[in-house]
């Protein structure tokens, strides 16, 4: 019988309720690619921030992408330690019984230490991910950055060798007494829906809605 992924360290293992621990780099993956926005955090000057930003993911590597004057970045690319987190919310978990309350959620936490990308292909490359990250089909129809917008982007590069994903599904889970309490519970299920968009006032008449914007919907990929 296969085994089941294991954590790759000590560090990113589950110990709160460790059957939601998922190590699957598949699994990872598909949370991180899923997401929208991310978590960094990060230490700076003996404080702890935590900055939400876009990511994006290719291959084992997960991208970020900001003004070189970016207290983050700056913290990053000098040998900074930090954990990125994402979490997804499909729903909120009502239980007979306030302490079994609950939410479902995906979330993934990545730990690593960042390197700047300074080769100007692979920058560019990067930031094409980031951009598809937001909006497949979105890099062929937008103008992408210049030599001068290049210069002033700093992209980073984390490894994903060292993560771990934690997923909780399904209905409560009450305490057995509290089954035989009148009180409604189940689970109301959420998701992120995009509304018809919305054309800049600017926009010049002739241009038309492309396809990728008209048909987007949040979630995952085909």
């Amino acid at each position: 019988m296969p085994t089941e992924p294991q954590p790759s360290s000590e560090r990113v293992r589950i110990r709160r309720l460790p059957a939601r621990g998922d190590y699957d780099p598949e699994a990872i993956a598909a949370i991180l690619d899923e997401a929208l926005i991310c978590h960094v955090g990060f230490s700076a000057g003996g404080q702890v921030y935590v900055i939400p930003t876009i990511h994006a993911r290719v291959g084992e590597v997960l991208y970020l992408h900001g003004s070189p004057a970016s207290r983050m970045l700056k913290t990053l690319a000098g040998g900074g330690s930090c954990c990125v987190t994402v979490t997804l919310l499909d729903g909120v978990v009502l239980a007979r019984s306030a302490f079994h309350h609950s939410l479902n959620y995906r979330s993934v936490v990545v730990l690593a230490t960042a390197t700047e990308v300074t080769d100007r292909a692979r920058k560019r490359e990067a930031l094409h991910a980031l951009v598809e990250q937001m909006i497949p089909g979105r890099s062929t129809s937008c103008r992408m950055p210049n030599d001068e917008e290049l210069r002033r982007t700093t992209v980073l590069e984390l490894p994903i060798s060292e993560a771990s994903a934690k997923i909780r599904t399904g209905p409560p889970g009450d305490d057995e007494p509290d089954y035989a309490l009148d009180h409604w519970a189940g689970v109301i299920p959420l998701r992120l829906q995009a509304n018809p968009p919305v054309a800049d006032p600017a926009l010049a008449a002739h241009v038309e809605m492309p396809s990728h914007v008209r048909g987007w919907s949040p979630g995952p990929g085909p």
